[in-house]
């Protein structure tokens, strides 16, 4: 009777913790992603030209095997 009442209590825990969070996140979103993006602004570390690129590949089409690069 101890274990099953323990687990339940530890699943009660468990879930008003990850409501919370949750509630957090969706009342402070606004806020959050403007956070979010200044701190990503501010990694000096960063090569803005990186993303760029990075964006510019993921938006082609692979290539399959059988495919070149003149029979798109």
């Amino acid at each position: 009777m101890g274990k099953s009442s323990a687990t339940k209590q530890a699943m009660v825990v468990f879930g008003a913790l990850a409501f919370g969070w949750l509630a957090i996140e969706l009342a402070f979103k606004p806020l959050l992603d403007k956070a979010r993006a200044a701190m990503d602004k501010s990694d000096p570390t960063r090569d803005p030209d990186d993303l760029a690129e990075a964006n510019v590949n993921s938006s082609e089409k692979p290539l399959s095997d059988g495919d070149t690069a003149g029979e798109l």
